[in-house]
């Protein structure tokens, strides 16, 4: 899959999600240095009732020990929301569908 493929599906995402009355914030980052500091600022900044973590970053097995820190920054950071896995772009309404 592309990178204008994933993008597309997320702005999809999000636009389908703001259709629907969610507030919805993506939250793009590396898989490296600085994901952990990028995604602790957005949950810093704003209170969130669900959280995902996109299959770009939790399917990959180089990014097993990524998955596994950002796991802990939302445990962290967001106690109290929900986390949601898509599988791919156009899944991720359903996705944040199961928890609502």
């Amino acid at each position: 899959m592309s990178a204008e493929k994933v993008m597309a599906g997320l702005t999809a995402a999000v636009e389908g999600m703001k259709t629907l009355g969610y507030d919805a914030h993506p939250c793009l980052s590396d898989f490296g240095q600085t994901a952990e500091a990028v995604v602790t600022a957005q949950l810093q900044r704003l209170q969130f009732d669900y959280i995902m973590i996109g299959a770009g970053i939790r399917t990959a097995p180089g990014n097993f020990i990524l998955f596994e820190k950002l796991i802990n920054v939302v445990h962290e950071h967001a106690p109290r929301a929900k986390i949601c896995f898509n599988t791919k772009p156009s899944d991720t309404l359903e996705a944040l569908q199961r928890w609502t």
